[in-house]
């Protein structure tokens, strides 16, 4: 993958994180309030790992109680 868009994708997961955490969720709780979504996955997104699709944002939306605007607002720069 190409390193801007690796850093991109880091930069995201570090805004989930810290939506998450800001929540006192664990990972098993936003798995557990979303509709299909699993631990793996929600850290392979923390970690910048995953690319995910608008699905799975929508659904990480509703493991977090956020809308999914809320999760797009982060500086990308």
């Amino acid at each position: 993958m190409e390193k801007h868009k690796e850093e991109k994708l880091k930069k995201f997961g570090s805004h989930i994180k810290k939506l998450r955490t800001g929540l006192e969720l664990s990972q098993d709780n936003v798995a557990l309030n979303s509709d299909k979504l699993i631990k793996a996955t929600i850290s392979d997104i923390e970690n910048g790992k995953r690319n995910l699709s608008f699905t799975t944002l929508l659904d990480l939306a509703k493991g977090l109680g956020k809308h999914p605007r809320e999760l797009l607002d982060f500086d990308l720069d």
